[in-house]
């Protein structure tokens, strides 16, 4: 038997009035997966348990069939796994993201939360200067990923409370900044790190090409080194993960698969949507299992926009799901998931705790007719609820 995973990232939203009070889901044209919806089993799941944020975190542990209950602790550790970072057992990860401040108004707003989507070479260039600049026994920093990169505070505090700046976007971040005990050195580390982007060449050179030039650093999503069994210890199974994000890679890590980048993926709309369906038949020539992860739908909601969600969905739909389930067939016997992890509804810029559709698939050719396609509508008037989201695993290989 070959399992595949098929996640778009925060796909499921909210209705909108612009799409005649529909979601994105229903306005987008989907037919590979409205096919699945009909022909396989669909309903909803709780991906984020109740007191957890509803980050990618939380929801996509539970997707890859993990109780973030007794796992989770932070969104960053799983990032430097990712990126090959051992923490100690005192060191403490967070997330850097490279963002972009306004003043307006006497006070600094969160204008753009990726510094424009700034490139990755673009980004390793600032992280290097932060480095040189800021770096020290105590505080290291990690080139990751476009906008995403890493701070490793050892000796370290992970019980400070610091927001993402995707949460804050237009707003003031003065009632955001990070709080709690020795709080004082992350907040001076963002203040120093805007002098040394804005005498950064780049800084000049992203303003006269008409670019958002990354002018601060913001801290977030902070933890310590989780404890996880693998998926050949949990599930008896070999497998891989596809993904342009080092969240999803870290928790690949953790699990012990094979973590493979395709060439092109970025993690945003002009991703490599057909390489990632390629490189997942591939790897299922050899391994039981896949988990393929597409960004693009979230960093669209993320932004409040609504033609790139669409475009994601639809891409996502045409280039991933399309081509996956016609070269599932080759196999014989296989179980397809198809889920966001969680929502992004485009009119809040941010994720949600509500359940999210989604699709158990495996090769059924016998249509549904009261089920008119993949959407949140038809998943909630299926009746079927999976309470626990690391239960889809369970529902998957059932």
């Amino acid at each position: 038997m070959k399992y595949i995973v098929l996640l778009g990232d925060g796909m499921s939203d909210e209705k909108i009035a612009g799409l005649d009070n529909r979601t994105p889901l229903q306005a987008a044209h989907t037919p590979h997966m409205d096919y699945m919806a009909r022909c396989g089993r669909i309903g909803l799941a709780n991906t984020v348990p109740p007191g957890y944020p509803p980050g990618s975190d939380v929801a996509n542990l539970s997707v890859f069939g993990y109780d973030p209950r007794s796992c989770y602790t932070g969104r960053s550790p799983l990032e430097a796994a990712s990126m090959g970072i051992e923490l100690g057992p005192d060191d403490v990860a967070f997330r850097i993201n490279l963002v972009n401040l306004e003043a307006r108004a006497g006070t600094l707003l969160m204008k753009d939360y990726s510094a424009g989507h700034i490139s990755t070479d673009e980004g390793h260039e600032l992280v290097d200067a932060l480095q040189k600049e800021l770096g020290s026994d105590e505080f290291h920093f990690y080139p990751g990923i476009s906008y995403r990169h890493l701070l490793v505070w050892r000796g370290g505090n992970e019980k400070v409370n610091a927001t993402p700046p995707h949460d804050i976007t237009g707003q003031s971040i003065l009632d955001y900044l990070p709080t709690g005990e020795r709080a004082e050195k992350l907040i001076s580390l963002m203040n120093a790190s805007q002098l040394v982007f804005h005498n950064h060449p780049q800084y000049r050179r992203r303003l006269e090409g008409g670019k958002t030039p990354a002018n601060s650093i913001w801290l977030w999503g902070q933890g310590k080194a989780p404890s996880m069994q693998t998926y050949a210890e949990k599930f008896g199974l070999t497998g891989a993960v596809i993904s342009a994000v080092d969240l999803v890679r870290g928790i690949g890590v953790y699990a012990g698969l094979e973590i493979i980048k395709v060439p092109g993926a970025t993690g945003y709309i002009d991703t490599n949507y057909r390489g990632k369906a390629e490189a997942a038949l591939k790897a299922l020539e050899r391994c039981d299992y896949v988990y393929l992860h597409v960004e693009a739908p979230d960093e669209a909601a993320h932004s409040g926009n609504l033609e790139h969600k669409l475009r994601a969905i639809e891409d996502f739909d045409a280039q991933v799901v399309g081509p996956v389930l016609e070269g599932m067939k080759k196999f014989g016997e296989y179980r397809v998931l198809c889920t966001p992890d969680h929502p992004t509804p485009l009119a809040r810029m941010t994720h949600t705790s509500d359940p999210v559709p989604f699709i158990v698939y495996g090769g059924e050719t016998v249509e549904n007719a009261r089920v008119l396609g993949y959407d949140e509508d038809s998943a909630r008037e299926s009746g079927l609820v999976v309470e626990e989201g690391y239960r889809l695993m369970e529902l998957l290989r059932a």
